[in-house]
């Protein structure tokens, strides 16, 4: 999830925010453009996250939303 949000904040930040647009294709152009962009040089994805840690978490989530019911 961190990575997509991480995309559409760039996207939001970088070309929509300040950008003015008189029609719906024009926002999908200038959406595609940045797609365009950021296919150009592409960086791929590096997990980070200890996945010991993740499974705790989803654990401590489970048991707190069992003990609410």
């Amino acid at each position: 999830m961190n990575a997509v949000e991480g995309f559409f904040s760039k996207l939001t930040k970088k070309h929509l925010k300040r950008g003015v647009f008189k029609s719906v294709p024009e926002l999908e152009e200038a959406i595609m453009r940045f797609i365009e962009e950021k296919n150009q040089n592409p960086k791929p994805f590096v997990w980070t996250a200890d996945p010991h840690g993740i499974i705790e978490k989803i654990s401590r989530g489970k048991q707190a939303l069992e003990s609410i019911h």
